[in-house]
Formats: C-alpha cells, sequence, structure tokens
C-alpha cells in the first residue's frame, strides 16, 4: 500500500508532494476512528530516559520534516515519540527560490536547500502551546539569513527566549549548508559565544522557577577530526548536554545518480542512505572520544532496523528519521520503536 501512495506522490514535485501527504493525513486524523486505527497500528511505547526527559520511544522525527510545528499530532499518530521542529529563526523567512527539494530515487536520498523557510519564533510559539500531550517536542533552533554572523549568538537567543516555554529541548543548528556563512559558527569561538550564552540565559530562567530545558548541538557530518576534537571540547567547556550527529551534507560522492544530473540539481545538503556511513562513523568518534560521557542522538541514513541498531551501538540513544521515513513509510518507525537497547 505504502509503495503505492509513494508512486502517486512521486509523480508530484517533491515539495508539493510533502505538502498534499501531510494535509490529506491531517484531514483523515479529524476522524477519531481513524487516528486511534493509526496509533494502534504503528504506536510501540518502549519509553527511553534521556537527558532527564520521558521519551514514549526512541524514534524522532528529525528537524526539517515539520518547520513550523503544524503537524504534531499527525507524526505521533504515526508513532514517533519525539519531533524535533524547525530549524526556527527569529523573523519569519520565506527561505530559498523553489524548486529546493530534489529526490535522488536511485539512491534513495534527497537533496534540499529549503533556506530555513519558517513562519518565526512568535507564531510557533504561539502554535506550540496546543500542542498534543504525551509528545516530546524540541527546538530546532537557528539565525536569519540576514542577521551577520558577528550578531547571531542573539537570534539563537531570541529564539531561545520565545521557545523556552514550549519545547522539551534545544537542538542549536549551525550546521545548515544551506544558508551562507551559517557553518562558520561551529569555528570554536563563536560557537562558545552562542553556546555560553543560552547557557547563561537558562541559570536566569531555573533561578527564576522554571523548568531545565537541555540544549544540544547539531554538528555537519563534514566536519574533519580536529574540528570534532573542538566541538567535544566545547560542548564540554560550555556544559551543554549533548549533540546531534549529524545534519546533511555537502559531499556528492559515491552517488548512483548520474553526474549530470547531481550538477543540474546544484547546492544543498544530501540525506539518505548514503549519508549513513559516514554520519556514524561521526558519531562512534564522538563517543569513544568522550569516553560516553556526551549524551547523542543518530540521525542521518537510518532506513531499518539494523542501521538503527547501529546508531545505537556507535553511542545514540534516540534515532532521528528523515528520509527514511519518506522512502520506507510509517511502518520503519514501528519496527525501530520496539527494538530494546
Amino acid at each position: 500500500m505504502y509503495r503505492f501512495i509513494v508512486r502517486v506522490l512521486f509523480l508530484m514535485p517533491a515539495e508539493t508532494a510533502h505538502y498534499f501527504a501531510l494535509n490529506c493525513l491531517r484531514a483523515a486524523l479529524h476522524f477519531p476512528f481513524f487516528y486511534m486505527l493509526m496509533r494502534r497500528l504503528f504506536f510501540v511505547y518502549q519509553p527511553v530516559e534521556f537527558l532527564g526527559i520521558h521519551f514514549p520511544n526512541r524514534v524522532g522525527l528529525a528537524a526539517g520534516f515539520d518547520k513550523n510545528a503544524k503537524y504534531l499530532k499527525e507524526f505521533m499518530a504515526l508513532g514517533f515519540g519525539s519531533v524535533e521542529i524547525g530549524t526556527v529563526t527569529p523573523k519569519p523567512q520565506p527561505g530559498n527560490a523553489k524548486p529546493r527539494l530534489f529526490r535522488l530515487l536511485k539512491d534513495e536520498a534527497i537533496i534540499n536547500r529549503m533556506g530555513f523557510n519558517n513562519d518565526g519564533v512568535e507564531v510557533i510559539a504561539t502554535r506550540l502551546k496546543n500542542r498534543p500531550q504525551g509528545l516530546v517536542v524540541g527546538g530546532n533552533i537557528g539565525k536569519n539569513k540576514v542577521t551577520p554572523n558577528e550578531d547571531a549568538a542573539r537570534d539563537y537567543e531570541w529564539c531561545f527566549e520565545g521557545l523556552y516555554d514550549v519545547v522539551d529541548y534545544f537542538v542549536v543548528n549551525v550546521s545548515s549548508p544551506n544558508t551562507p556563512n551559517l557553518r562558520a559558527l561551529q569555528d570554536k569561538e563563536p560557537l562558545m559565544h552562542i553556546l555560553s550564552l543560552l547557557v547563561k540565559k537558562r541559570l536566569t530562567y531555573i533561578e527564576q522557577g522554571k523548568l531545565f530545558k537541555p540544549i544540544l548541538l547539531k554538528i555537519a557530518p563534514d566536519l574533519t577530526r580536529e574540528q570534532l576534537n573542538d566541538v567535544i571540547a566545547i560542548v564540554c567547556e560550555s556544559k551543554i548536554e549533548g549533540i546531534v550527529a549529524t545534519n546533511t551534507t555537502i559531499s556528492r560522492d559515491n552517488l548512483l545518480t548520474d553526474s549530470a544530473t547531481v550538477n543540474a540539481i546544484g547546492a544543498g545538503g544530501l540525506s539518505g542512505k548514503i549519508l549513513f556511513n559516514h554520519a556514524t562513523e561521526v558519531l562512534q568518534y564522538i563517543n569513544q572520544t568522550s569516553k560516553s560521557q556526551i549524551p547523542l542522538i543518530g540521525v542521518g541514513g537510518v532506513d531499518s532496523v539494523e542501521k538503527a541498531k547501529q546508531k545505537m551501538d556507535a553511542g545514540a540513544t534516540i534515532i532521528q528519521l528523515y528520509t527514511g521515513l519518506i522512502y520506507k513509510g510509517p511502518a520503519l518507525v514501528k519496527q525501530i520503536a520496539g527494538v530494546k537497547n
């Protein structure tokens, strides 16, 4: 059945198909019977404690799929224990020009250059006040395209302030390849400045009686070992809680899709099964180098139970899906959620 649905959706442009599918699911879930049926079909309660948060299961939806927190109930119905919304920026922005989302069918991969298109922190925070109960929600935060890097810390602080009361944890995104110069913020000095500012802001909130909200850093798979060593040192020094490994890659190595097609698509972050080995190597390196002292979320190329287990063996507690969900369907969520570590 899912293969038939995919064939129909793949007749549409990728971004059109994305929202068409989600809106169809939303319409169906207006009927309580259908919602209960979906939950029974796909949801597995296999609780995991991570960062002091009770996750209903270990399977999360990666950032970028529900940028504006519009489809939380829908993803809960598909069995996800957590959803990472965003990337959220202080002000609304349309993102890059369309088309900006492309399928590589031979590789079961996607190239995107969305560019942090989102409704802005104020609108999204208001929407999250009505979030469904029982779902863990992470807030992935970034800077606006027009904000120069020297002022980026204020953008991250702005989003942190706006979302603090309505998400369960934060992910600092300095690793998307689709905002000009954003990855330069992974360098030691600017990154330390951003993270220290957020930790300080959190301390202020805790002193005011608010709940503790963990902060994680999302990193690129394209970092060198030296850069990864810096990231590990920064995480420890700044006292943030963990790392999400990894974002999409700018590499185009070893693709089955012909180079002419890939070159015609142009810039963007590549995700899918081609990313799995590299992203998992990064995950494992961080875990081994830190002697398992840094909590990790594993994302990148997971499209089977076996690959999810490899992420867990490499150090991940929570497994996030994006491209694997598109190509394999929601049955994958249930299969991974049922795995015991």
